[in-house]
């Protein structure tokens, strides 16, 4: 089970990382607001009763009296009823605003991964992004909102009770007020390694979550390769490393807090000691010693909550920057400004623009790498496809075959060159045109989950259920539908995992032929059809071709002799071009390839026999 490394994060605090989170707050200012003004309302309250406390005592135990008890008995209880209220309120707020970013970041997430190009994909694990999407907004958007909501309440609340305490006796206030310092000497030493430690945290879960990943989508190739064992012992590894990790981060918050709460409880003991003096020395009544002393004891709680939630922000600035790497990911492919103005972009195009395509293509002069290797896969290739042309590429495997198609379809662009669709570099139109007028159907297709009906949809959303199982038809993929109680509103299960592979490649076909492309891509789509349908779907394929654009990648070599031009590549070079009979008049390597096959086939059949 391979561990695939991400991109590592290594800035200090940086409040620049969270001024990115600000487009995500803007549109909830108005509840964000709402948040201060109830937290710092709800201070106020908090702050007031103590005094409350001191008069109490002052008033009613020293004064040896009753007197006025009833209205500030009432006068009491409706700040408490109040107090309530806010808080009610001030939770309402937060929740409101946790759950309307955490939706927003996750939307703007998964619409940017649809703009990212193939290359993007070729590189990052799957695991990553779910636990980029799932994991890291989950803590981000908790902790705008509650860590707002607590910190705005302990900053108001630590100043308003360092105003109190300097009013009821300044001398006994400052000798408190030593102790900040301190509490900011350790803040500042434990930030950075709690930041250093949670990032590899971070990391380490997103590898893990990226091995269940792929332990649960390749368990049957665990099972018939019996590498269970190994699997386990890569995944006790992963889990190990996070165990430490996690460990080493939770000491460093162990020793943190703790050492602010022993700080808070030596300004209690020094409190007491000179409070208590100055009380017996008459200096001082016992209503405001004991208010003193609730402040004093008091304060240090929002004091190590504000700690808490420094920490938690230090913490979860990894995630912000795990999440706006992923958001700041620029697509390999993208249209330029005059295109995206006149033809739209990947989600709003301008159909009333598009110019007809016709399918001509033509390769000019083409050199390819791909983006993340350092060798030339195509090198100063050209090659002319005149529309309705079905052209077939073989090779072995490795050979680039997929790589010619992927480049006409704009999945990839030229290192060098150009690619005319229409007599015009492909560049200067939109990805969307391009993209809406080409059929692909894989090797080994995806269907979405739903039904069947709505998988053929896909190929275009407003078709009626009448042309949807027209195009079944015409690829006999109402074979598939009949065999199935519930018909085309059967579940294909996740990822098609209710159908064979030939059956979702007949599933596949019939999204395509719905779609009505001028350009088709059969990338071995009949490999998993057995003989006798593949003999059905190919006269299917030869009246659906007609007319388009076609490249077919065929490893059977029997499925292609028909193709206008066939393509025989082998590294990355065209090395033999012609139709079926002029190659095998050559004798050359398609010769070779094609002969050793037919042998091998009827090999096979009089075995099989």
């Amino acid at each position: 089970m391979a561990v695939l490394e991400e991109q590592e994060y290594q800035k200090p605090f940086d409040l620049a990382v969270w001024k990115k989170m600000i487009p995500f707050l803007r549109p909830y200012a108005k509840n964000l607001f709402a948040v201060i003004v109830l937290n710092i309302t709800m201070a106020l309250i908090d702050i007031s009763m103590p005094l409350f406390q001191r008069y109490t005592i002052d008033h009613y135990i020293e004064g040896q009296t009753l007197e006025g008890i009833g209205w500030f008995a009432a006068l009491y209880t409706g700040a408490i009823l109040f107090q309530t209220v806010i808080v009610i309120l001030s939770t309402r707020q937060s929740m409101y605003v946790e759950m309307k970013t955490n939706r927003d970041m996750k939307r703007k997430t998964f619409v940017h991964l649809q703009t990212l190009s193939f290359s993007f994909y070729n590189v990052t694990p799957i695991g990553y992004l779910i636990a980029r999407i799932m994991s890291d907004i989950g803590r981000i958007s908790g902790m705008l909102a509650w860590g707002l909501m607590d910190v705005m309440w302990s900053l108001v609340y630590v100043l308003g009770v360092f105003v109190a305490m300097l009013l009821l006796n300044w001398k006994l206030a400052l000798l408190v007020m030593l102790i900040v310092p301190l509490i900011a000497v350790l803040t500042s030493y434990f930030q950075n390694k709690i930041l250093r430690w949670n990032r590899k945290t971070r990391k380490i879960n997103s590898q893990i979550t990226g091995a269940f990943n792929e332990g649960i989508s390749g368990a049957r190739t665990s099972k018939t390769l019996v590498i269970e064992p190994q699997n386990i012992q890569d995944f006790e590894s992963l889990t190990s490393r996070m165990r430490e990790a996690s460990i080493k981060t939770q000491m460093l918050s162990a020793v943190y807090i703790p050492s602010i709460m022993f700080l808070s409880s030596v300004a209690t003991a020094m409190v007491l000691t000179r409070g208590g003096y100055l009380s017996m020395q008459g200096l001082m009544e016992i209503g405001t010693l004991s208010a003193f002393t609730t402040y004093a004891v008091g304060i240090f709680e929002p004091i190590q909550q504000i700690a808490r939630i420094l920490a938690d922000i230090i913490s979860a600035q990894a995630n912000i920057e795990r999440v706006t790497g992923l958001l700041e990911e620029v697509p390999a492919i993208q249209d330029t400004p005059e295109v995206v103005r006149k033809y739209g972009d990947n989600f709003n195009g301008k159909p009333e623009n598009w110019e007809p395509i016709r399918g001509d293509i033509e390769f000019r002069d083409v050199t390819f790498r791909y983006p993340d290797g350092n060798e030339n896969i195509l090198e100063h290739f050209n090659l002319t496809i005149p529309a309705g042309t079905s052209v077939a590429i073989v090779g072995e495997t490795g050979a680039g075959k997929s790589t010619l198609v992927n480049l006409a379809c704009r999945f990839f662009e030229p290192t060098e060159g150009a690619i005319l669709i229409d007599g015009r570099d492909y560049r200067e139109r939109s990805q969307l045109w391009l993209h809406r007028n080409i059929g692909y159907v894989l090797q080994n297709p995806h269907l979405f989950s739903g039904t069947i009906r709505e998988n053929i949809r896909y190929g275009r959303l407003d078709a009626t259920d009448e042309e949807i199982e027209e195009a079944a038809r015409s690829v006999f993929a109402d074979t598939v539908v009949q065999k199935l109680d519930l018909g085309y509103d059967a579940d294909v299960g996740e990822g098609g995992d209710r159908l064979s592979t030939g059956e979702k490649q007949l599933i596949s076909f019939a999204r395509a032929v719905l779609a009505d492309p001028a350009i088709f891509v059969l990338d071995e789509a009949t490999s998993s059809i057995d003989t006798q349908t593949e003999q059905l779907i190919q006269q299917a394929i030869a009246h659906l071709l007609k007319g388009r654009t076609s490249f077919l990648i065929a490893h059977r070599l029997s499925t292609i002799r028909h193709a206008d031009l066939i393509l025989v590549v082998r590294d990355g070079k065209i090395l033999e071009r012609g139709t079926h009979e002029q190659l095998m008049a050559q004798k050359g390597y398609y010769y070779t390839l094609y002969t050793k096959q037919f042998e091998a086939e009827a090999s096979a059949a009089v075995f099989g026999k």
